[in-house]
């Protein structure tokens, strides 16, 4: 049996894992959010709209009709970690970077300790004015 390409379905998980809403994606398009979400559902995209979309993505149009719904979505996510899963590592698009959001969330968690870092020894510098007026 052939397989359908559902091409929304790509354009979604892709853009999840870029870390993109889909407001984002309609306001660097110039179009709705609703027409986001209707390209996500249709199983056929536009040529030219693929183009704008996959610019906006980082990758190439090509790149979207070629990869399998499942190198479009984060292979290490939790319900494909169970023993005996052959899904690991993060997922490549050609020559363009991996896409591992591992790395995102410790990257994002990263610059999460740095802001709480920085609220706290702007609060110690007040508490030490506040203590200096004493």
């Amino acid at each position: 049996m052939a397989e359908t390409t559902h091409v929304g379905r790509k354009i979604s998980r892709l853009r999840e894992q870029r870390g993109i809403k889909q407001e984002t994606l309609a306001e660097q398009l110039g179009i709705s959010l609703q027409s986001v979400s209707k390209i996500e559902q249709s199983e056929q995209v536009e040529d030219i709209t693929l183009e704008r979309i996959a610019k906006v993505l980082g990758v190439t149009s090509a790149d979207i009709k070629k990869a399998s719904e499942e190198t479009t979505i984060n292979n290490n996510n939790i319900q494909n970690n169970y023993e005996g899963s052959n899904n690991s590592g993060p997922i490549i698009f050609d020559n363009h970077a991996p896409i591992n959001p591992i790395d995102k969330i410790a990257e994002l968690y990263d610059a999460l300790i740095k802001s709480e870092r920085e609220k706290i020894a702007l609060l110690e510098k007040l508490m030490e004015k506040m203590n200096e007026k004493k």
